[in-house]
């Protein structure tokens, strides 16, 4: 059902024919119109690094000049610092066992460090959208270092942020304590930071940014709502599900074997392997059927990390996975439109091999997807007057009251 009109960004997996006719067609996602594939290249074409110029297509609709993206990124660094003792006072002090929680409470607690938290004016709502795009790695990776120091017993430390590296760099360089990573680590992480930014007005979090912003709420409730909904496992748990699910495939099998491998797929399916859900997890997609493009994308630059991390094998049984899968769920499910490998499928693997810890999955698309949910609550704030309302159809028969003594 369609629920709003939206410039941000759209997505695409069906093609119609001249008689009318829609047929499955290749994935395509664009934001604000350009192809996500001619974006990634030409920033990586340019030997570049692209998330801050996808903010700056989503926030102001037309892709920034050499100037005005140099300027941009001085302003995303400018506010990549928390109010002083925040660190201290509301993540050290009050260390949480959920990542996403930590997050929300952080974001929640922004809102009394502000000076003008109620306006939701464009330029005011803009300012902040920015402030937290900037903070949203140091939220995080903090959060973490403080649930791994207060409930593991690690060492606790906190690298502040360079003023002089991008979100992705910055991401690697407070997460790992000796602060280092090579070039292609950071450039991939970079592109899975595009491709997770925004995905159309319509995904769970997105949708529920439109809904609470059309509240007139500030925009901390908001973000905090839309972070809600990202911590639900449906939502922003599958690249973790994705990897817990080829660990128990190498427990179990002989993934040398297609046959083992075949079998292994055809038991998930039926509920007698891993979590007995009867899913195999990165595979299909609610819209995409022929393919998902940020899963091609990401398949490509997940090879090449494998090389430089000699885990060529374990990229090899995802791809034999990805060409297997599909064949089997077609012979053993009824199709209704096409499967493929999706995004989660490959961004598990690419975040493995990065060594990032599980409990940090979400948070990075939280710290993507925050420049798509502020595009959406400027867009809101802009476009929309009224209070977004659902209708629901009550199937309930009406029934009498008893009083309490007859019951």
């Amino acid at each position: 059902m369609v629920t709003g009109l939206t410039e941000i960004s759209s997505v695409i997996a069906k093609k119609t024919l001249p008689d009318g006719t829609e047929i499955p067609c290749d994935g395509e996602l664009r934001y604000r119109g350009i192809d996500i594939k001619d974006l990634v290249n030409g920033f990586y074409g340019e030997n570049r690094y692209g998330f801050e110029e996808t903010v700056y297509l989503l926030l102001f609709s037309n892709l920034p000049n050499a100037k005005q993206l140099e300027g941009f990124k001085n302003t995303l660094n400018d506010f990549r610092s928390l109010p002083t003792s925040f660190v201290r006072d509301m993540i050290l002090k009050a260390p949480g066992k959920n990542m996403m929680n930590i997050l929300s409470r952080s974001v929640l607690a922004l809102y009394a460090y502000d000076d003008n938290p109620d306006d939701i004016s464009v330029a005011n709502v803009l300012r902040q959208s920015l402030f937290l795009i900037s903070v949203f790695p140091l939220l995080a990776v903090y959060g973490y270092q403080s649930y791994q120091h207060y409930h593991n017993d690690k060492d606790l430390f906190i690298h502040l942020p360079d003023k002089n590296l991008s979100t992705a760099q910055n991401i690697l360089h407070i997460l790992r304590e000796d602060g280092k990573y090579t070039e292609l680590e950071a450039r991939i992480l970079d592109l899975a930071l595009v491709l997770h930014a925004e995905h159309g007005g319509g995904n769970n979090s997105t949708f529920t940014t439109h809904v609470v912003t059309s509240s007139g709420t500030d925009t901390y409730s908001s973000v905090a709502a839309a972070l809600g909904s990202l911590k639900g496992p449906r939502h922003g748990g599958a690249n973790i599900r994705v990897v817990k699910m080829f660990d128990d495939m190498k427990q179990s099998i002989n993934t040398n074997s297609d046959d083992e491998i075949k079998d292994y797929l055809i038991r998930l399916l039926n509920k007698k392997a891993f979590d007995n859900s009867g899913l195999i997890y990165g595979m299909g997609h609610a819209v995409y059927s022929k393919s998902d493009p940020r899963a091609d994308i990401l398949m490509h630059f997940a090879k090449k990390l494998s090389v430089e991390k000699n885990l060529e094998h374990e990229y090899a049984l995802y791809e034999k996975v990805a060409k297997l899968a599909p064949e089997i769920i077609a012979q053993e499910r009824k199709m209704y439109k096409g499967v493929s490998a999706n995004v989660d499928f490959y961004s598990g693997l690419v975040y493995k091999m990065l060594g990032l810890p599980y409990e940090l999955y979400t948070p990075i698309f939280a710290i993507s997807r925050i420049a798509g949910w502020s595009a959406h609550r400027i867009e809101e704030i802009q476009c929309a007057g009224k209070i977004i309302r659902p209708a629901y159809i009550n199937v309930k028969e009406p029934q009498k009251y008893v009083n309490l003594s007859d019951r």
